[in-house]
């Protein structure tokens, strides 16, 4: 990390309410920058942004209303691009992803390059790839997603690229693989597994796993992927590469959960099985050698410890976790009833 890149310099982040973009917010602020922090609110949440000290000014806004996020513009060194909708959105509303995650980062970018933008850091995903075909998975890996969300995720990174090859723009596509911590989404169709796994643990409920629990995932401590994020963004060697950011450890789903019996205190708390989600990747395992020479990414939690500091948080809330879980949707990639 290069001390002081981003000090006294004004930053737009996307999706700052969000689970991720909250962190990077935070480290950002911590950097000496001056953030402007853009979300509609759809799924992030204002509380995220809560306690944060500095030069930060929060914008409520759908990065589709290309006329609001250019008058955001003026004076603006680096975007940092992680508005989306998630996965499950995908499943049930399609187009509307496709227009969020793919055309809106084609109008983002033609923004930031018509203004100057010193960089342009876009947030992609693992799921871009699609199951493994061999691991750990570099960045040469074939990119097959399964899913609405992981194609248009794989568009706005090839529109990021774009605009690097053609026209010189500095662009930087950055691929998180499954991140988890404080903040993180157990409700609605956001919910990932960890969060949903913990408290229901907490709660005294079963475990529910979709398919056989054979699935892999990498997970990846929050504030190492914000960390990744934010280095991505100031490191000039970076600059038209694609990084994968992962922890380079691949456990199961059915490990997870026993991991989450442990953490959680609960250690015979049931296990029950379901069908399986439709579009579901069946493994993935990062390869972060590109980042660790370019940007000296090295992940400093382990899965065991980031589990632990996200139950500490969870206490933190003085939230019983039967409330929190009350906002859980269980099949969440169906259309939610009252659309």
């Amino acid at each position: 990390m290069t001390v002081g890149h981003f000090k006294n310099k004004k930053v737009l982040v996307t999706g700052a309410a969000g689970f991720i973009g909250s962190e990077l917010v935070r480290q950002l602020i911590a950097a000496g920058a001056h953030v402007v922090a853009v979300d509609n609110l759809v799924s992030g949440h204002k509380k995220n942004l809560d306690g944060i000290a500095g030069r930060f000014e929060f914008v409520r806004a759908d990065i589709r209303d290309t006329e609001k996020i250019k008058s955001l513009f003026s004076g603006i060194f680096a975007v940092f691009h992680l508005a989306c909708l998630g996965v499950r959105h995908s499943i049930h509303s399609p187009l509307e992803n496709h227009e969020v995650n793919a055309e809106a980062t084609l109008k983002l970018l033609l923004l930031a390059r018509a203004q100057g933008t010193g960089r342009f850091v876009y947030v992609s995903s693992s799921e871009v790839y699609g199951t493994a075909e061999h691991v750990p998975m570099d960045e040469q890996h074939a990119a097959f997603p399964h899913t609405v969300y992981g194609a248009s995720k794989l568009a706005g990174e090839c529109y990021t690229r774009a605009f690097f090859d053609t026209y010189g723009f500095p662009t930087v596509v950055v691929r998180p693989f499954n991140a988890y911590g404080p903040r993180c989404h157990h409700e609605g169709d956001s919910g990932e597994v960890i969060p949903k796994f913990l408290l229901r643990a907490l709660c005294g409920k079963p475990l529910i796993i979709f398919g056989d629990g054979t699935q892999t995932r990498d997970f990846t401590f929050v504030g190492d992927t914000a960390r990744g994020i934010l280095t991505a963004g100031e490191t000039e060697a970076a600059v038209g590469e694609t990084l994968n950011l992962g922890s380079g450890f691949e456990i199961s789903v059915n490990a997870l959960a026993q991991e989450i019996r442990e953490v959680s205190g609960r250690a015979a708390a049931e296990i029950i099985y379901d069908k399986p989600r439709p579009g579901d990747v069946l493994r993935l395992y990062s390869d972060s050698r590109k980042a660790e020479k370019i940007l000296n990414f090295k992940p400093q939690v382990s899965l065991r410890q980031g589990l632990g500091r996200l139950k500490d948080w969870y206490d933190s809330l003085k939230r019983p976790p039967e409330e929190l879980l009350a906002e859980e949707v269980i099949y969440n990639w169906q259309r939610p009833a009252n659309e």
